[in-house]
């Protein structure tokens, strides 16, 4: 959705937030035209502070598209917030439930509509101890696979100093430097019309994580880490099968 076509409370939460973040950070946006003007996409950041929501929605909206976020939906069943949630073009999403494929449902909806729908594909945040990216799990991939759309690595780094990952302490002096970086879609053409199998679907998610590890080398600098291994499966033992969306996301 592009931001000529916001709805009143889209206006809302842009007027409320942007003039914030605007005086709290100082930034350094990067690779905005890798970001697709319209049309479904699927956009992938690191995740290593909370205040991570508030600096990449900014940087979306920069970009020229609306953010469209996964939330828990037992949040949308909140009276008021709910509802302006809703208006405001977030997604519901059922974790680790029945109802997990009504959210794959909803995700797959909202890229229809040509949506820019925003997947911390790590799912929570990084445990890394110097805050690189950890292995991801499947949905984003899983999405990628269920809709062919592009899928747009970003890399963040400056939230861990406006919320600290380890403390939750809030920092509010003004002009924090956050830098944001996106990068061309990663090449997922090797698995396109291929069947979700749990292996495959790793195996994107591997190729999406490396390239955000990549480009938040290139944004802070140092040398990444070396790639994970995923633990060998012992002989004779079975495939688990496809993971639930919601059990990946």
């Amino acid at each position: 959705m592009a931001r000529r076509r916001l709805g009143f409370w889209q206006w809302f939460a842009v007027v409320v937030v942007k003039p914030v973040m605007t005086v709290w950070t100082r930034r350094t946006w990067t690779g905005m035209e890798h970001v697709p003007r319209t049309g479904g996409v699927i956009i992938v950041p690191n995740h290593l502070s909370y205040a991570d929501p508030l600096v990449s929605a900014h940087y979306v909206y920069d970009a020229g598209r609306w953010p469209r976020y996964l939330g828990k939906a037992s949040v949308f069943r909140v009276p008021v917030v709910g509802r302006i949630l809703h208006w405001c073009r977030q997604i519901p999403v059922e974790r680790g439930s029945v109802d997990a494929a009504r959210s794959l449902d909803a995700l797959v909806e909202a890229l229809d509509e040509g949506g820019a729908v925003i997947i911390y594909p790590e799912g929570t945040l990084t445990r890394e101890p110097d805050l690189w990216p950890m292995r991801g799990k499947t949905g984003a991939a899983r999405l990628a696979l269920a809709t062919g759309a592009p899928v747009i690595p970003v890399a963040m780094w400056g939230p861990e100093k406006i919320v600290d990952p380890h403390r939750n302490r809030v920092n509010l002096r003004p002009r924090i430097p956050v830098s944001v970086a996106a990068g061309p879609p990663v090449d997922l053409s090797r698995w396109a019309d291929a069947t979700p199998t749990k292996a495959t679907l790793e195996e994107m998610t591997d190729e999406i994580m490396l390239r955000i590890r990549d480009l938040l080398a290139e944004l802070r600098g140092g040398t990444p880490p070396p790639l994970w291994e995923r633990p060998a499966r012992l002989p004779g033992a079975p495939r688990t099968g496809v993971e639930r969306f919601g059990d990946a996301a």
